[in-house]
Parts: C-alpha cells; structure tokens; sequence
C-alpha cells in the first residue's frame, strides 16, 4: 500500500516532465483532453522503462503551489472515472488508482497511469500521443515504432549459426573467458576445468544444443568468422586528433572483443598526472582515464549496440581533453537521469550477449556501471560524462574528460563541508560546460 503523503511530496518535489504533469484543474477538465493526456503519460513511461506515469490535477505546473481541485467530487465518481476513461482507449486500458490528499484544506488528485503495454502504443480514438518536454503532442513515429518493436523484437545475439564451430573461436579468447567465469562463479571454479567446450559455452549462455550463437562469435570468435554475421559490422574504430581537432592517426580492432579492449587500452594515450589548478597535488599521481571507465564505456557500446543498423563502434580520442564513444542503436532506457536515479534497465536489446558478458565479468545488469563512472570522475575532479543521446539517428555517445575544466568547480568539489551529493555535481558541471 502506498503512502499517499510521501508520495504527493516525492512527486511535487520533481520539476514537470516527459512522465510527470500538474495541472489547476480547480473546477473541471476535459474527459478528452483528459484521455490525451493519458495515452501520452502511459506511452512515455514505457520508453523510459517505468511503470507508471503521473498526473496531478489541484497543483500550479510552475511553482507547485497547491491550488486545489473540486474535478470528480467523491469516491463513487471516481470509481465511475475509471471505467469512462477506458473508453477509446487502447485495450480499455485505464489508470491504475486515483488517489485523493488533503493538503492545507485543498483536495489534490493524484492519477496513476500504468505504462502502455510492452508492443502496444495507448492511444486516444486511434491518435497516440506523446510528450515534447512539458508539451503534449502526437507521439514521434520513431517513438511509435520503439513500442510497436518490443512485442516483434527478437533477441539477434542470441541467433544460432548452424555453419560455426569450435574451429572458429580464438583459443587464448576461451582460455580466458574459463578465468574470468571463475572469478564471477567461484563456487564452480573446480568444475570448469572439467567442462569440455560445449559444456563451458552453454554455462556461459552463448551456446545452445551444441551450436554457437552470435554472441559466441563477438566475445570469443576468430576475427576471420565476421561473414557468419554479415550484414553486421564487428568492428571497433579508435581515432586520434590533435588539439585542432585534426586527425593524426587511427586503428581498426575487431573480434574477439573479450580480448580486444586491452588492445584498444593500451593505443590510447593515458597520460600521468600530478597537479591541480592552483599548482596543489592530487592525493597521488593518476591517469587522465581511469582504467574501468574506458573498459565500462566499451564494454557498454559492444552490450547495447544495434548490429542489425550496420554501424560500427568508435572511439574518438581528443588529444589531451577527452574520449568520446559512440554506438548504433536507441537508449532504451530512455535518459541517463533514469539510470543514475532509479536503477536497473527493464529491456535489454541483446540478451544473450549482455547475459555472456555478466558471465565473463564484463558489465552487470543493474546499470550501476554508469552510475560509477560518475561517481569516479566526481571523486577525481573532473567533469561529469557527457551522454548526447540521439533517438533520430539511433545513435548513443558518451564523453569521458581527461582534463579540468574550471578550477572553480575543483575547488567546490573539494570542499568537504559542502557534503555534494551526486546530483549537487551533475548541476555544478552543467554550469561549468555552460
């Protein structure tokens, strides 16, 4: 049972947005413009992974003053608004509770609306709608095709290929993939040694009935085994520019990506550093990147990526001032605050590969990952990563800084007695990138 109160306050604490809308509503408020509103809050909630959307009537949208609302007077009417908002609506779908606080004398309703099904975009008489900020508006087609998608997405890396064998993973790529499996299972660590291959695979998940799956071929395959995949492109591109943003020198690297990323480490120029602005030291000399973050933002772009657009993996790095990573594909999530705020993923776009990688000890599968390249940059003084998220293009980059910025945001940082949380720093970065 939830807590009304708290929730009321949760919710009003928050500034409106694509899954959260106030409105006055102090006497009235059209049972259309109502449904709208719905089918736009259900819909958003889905792509950002949530399961519900709010609607609150009673509360000013821009300061969150308490208005009060007189709309659906009593609990019988209210009970009755479910069932005729339900009508042309998708499915009959309908809000999950209306809840009613009291807050200084003033009645507020609260509107739980459960996200639209997965596959099944909500609509209102045959329109669907969406959000554009705090704007209600038609839902984006490519939104509409996100939805729609979920219901007909099948998992590609976990597609087995009939022609592949044992000849054609990389042998030193499986001999450390049984390392790193032991020290994520070290309850199996004796048995893995006496698994043939086969065995080991499908403990890994990347085999089945004794046949590979593409994701067998990423993490471990020979890198003459692409054509099995075709027309997806398994290949990472490190490019290096100079401070005119000149490019001095690139390298392609492909499969076996278990082994890959210590090749692409050791091509970038990770230089030592000592001093902070103001000529103090750091505590102890440090690298410009730290050594998980790189790995964390790799690993990330080969989980997530969307091989059947054909893209490629890039890594741009920008001499002396940042790595910048970018990878084909929609973040499902559908923000980076939802990550760092409420945790885990709710759909994962290859399965079978990020269930590989859990195995190998390459990412986990509660997002906390990007929240610790957070927490690591704060604690390092740097800037905050950049996550540019482009849903038009399907395309997901994420910059990582290797310098300072301002010093003033150093000092702030530095400061124990502000106590900053994280979001203190998320906003303090905002301010120094302008």
């Amino acid at each position: 049972m939830e807590n009304i109160k708290e929730l009321f306050d949760n919710l009003r604490s928050q500034c409106e947005n694509e899954v959260i809308e106030f409105k006055e509503a102090k006497r009235n408020f059209d049972k259309g413009d109502l449904r709208k509103y719905f089918s736009a809050l259900s819909n958003e909630a889905n792509l950002r992974g949530l399961d519900f959307g709010w609607l609150v009537f009673g509360v000013e949208d821009k300061t969150h003053a308490v208005v009060g609302t007189s709309f659906a007077l009593g609990k019988e009417n209210l009970e009755q608004l479910k069932n005729k908002v339900a009508q042309n609506l998708t499915e009959r779908i309908t809000f999950r509770d209306i809840h009613e606080v009291i807050e200084d004398g003033k009645r507020v309703l609260i509107f739980k609306i459960p996200a639209a099904p997965r596959g099944l975009p909500v609509a209102y008489n045959g329109q669907c709608y969406g959000r554009q900020g705090e704007s209600l508006v038609s839902l984006d087609p490519s939104k509409y095709d996100e939805i729609r998608n979920q219901r007909l997405y099948l998992d590609w890396s976990a597609g087995v290929i009939p022609e592949a064998t044992l000849e054609d993973l990389d042998e030193k790529a499986m001999e450390k993939a049984r390392d790193r499996f032991k020290k994520v299972h070290p309850h199996y660590a004796e048995d893995v040694d006496e698994w043939d291959d086969w065995t080991f695979l499908q403990r890994v998940g990347v085999a089945c009935k004794k046949q590979l799956r593409r994701a067998a071929l990423l993490l471990l395959g020979k890198d003459s085994c692409q054509h099995f995949v075709d027309p997806a492109v398994l290949r990472i591109t490190w490019i290096l520019r100079d401070i005119h943003n000149m490019e001095v020198g690139y390298e392609h690297f492909t499969i076996p990506y278990l082994l890959t990323i210590d090749k692409i480490l050791a091509k970038i120029h990770n230089q030592n550093i000592r001093k902070l602005p103001g000529g103090s030291l750091f505590p102890a000399a440090m690298k410009q990147y730290d050594d998980y973050m790189i790995r964390e933002a790799l690993h990330n772009c080969i989980a997530y990526t969307d091989y059947k657009m054909g893209q490629c993996i890039t890594l741009i790095e920008k001499e002396n001032n940042y790595l910048c990573f970018s990878n084909g594909g929609r973040f499902l999530p559908g923000n980076i605050e939802y990550v760092l705020q409420d945790g885990p993923f709710k759909y994962y776009r290859n399965t079978c590969l990020c269930t590989g990688m859990v195995n190998l000890n390459m990412i986990d599968t509660i997002g906390g990952g990007i929240k610790k390249m957070f927490m690591e940059q704060r604690k390092r003084y740097f800037p905050m990563p950049d996550y540019i998220i482009d849903n038009i293009k399907g395309e997901v980059t994420v910059k990582i800084y290797g310098c300072i910025l301002d010093p003033k945001y150093v000092d702030l940082l530095k400061d124990k007695d502000l106590n900053l949380s994280l979001s203190d720093c998320i906003w303090l970065d905002a301010v120094q990138k302008k």
